[in-house]
């Protein structure tokens, strides 16, 4: 099972790197991992996104809370969240095929960032199921090049 967790940490060199060593060192893969100052700039908020059973999150999230400079370790799962990523898309937008193009931006509430003689590089943003959608239906006018952030996520505030 997919699952999204939220650490927040000491922003200190070193300090992803033994996160990252963690997962190495028991075989664990993470999927996206962003990470970036928060409100206090001596706290990073790190938000990593692995798959596993409850036993295999149970054991990470111990493993996190082992290391000093994590303060704090939220499994989204436990929680109502909201996840985005964005991704920046090359795609070939020749003449026959430019309003097609903008026409699927458009559905996706994407924008075009630059436009070129043959190709537009298009940013879109949203949940991981939006932007692997928009990639399907990009992927036969054809996709050129791809590069995403990971995700990140936050809490639903209290209804």
């Amino acid at each position: 099972m997919r699952h999204t967790l939220s650490v927040l940490l000491q922003n200190k060199p070193g300090v992803l790197s033994r996160v990252t060593g963690l997962f190495s060192g028991r075989g664990f893969n993470i999927e996206s991992l962003s990470v970036a100052p928060t409100l206090e700039n001596e706290v990073s908020c790190l938000t990593l996104v692995t798959k596993g059973d409850e036993a295999i999150i149970e054991q990470i999230t111990k493993q996190l809370h082992k290391l000093i400079d994590v303060i704090k370790v939220t499994d989204m799962a436990e929680h109502e969240f909201v996840e985005r990523e964005m991704a920046l898309i090359r795609v070939k937008a020749e003449a026959g095929s430019r309003a097609e193009v903008l026409r699927v931006i458009d559905i996706f509430r994407g924008k075009v960032v630059d436009v070129a003689p043959k190709s537009y590089v298009v940013e879109v943003t949203g949940s991981p199921t939006k932007i692997k959608a928009i990639i399907d239906i990009l992927r036969p006018i054809g996709i050129q090049e791809i590069v995403r952030t990971g995700s990140v996520a936050m809490t639903r505030g209290v209804k």
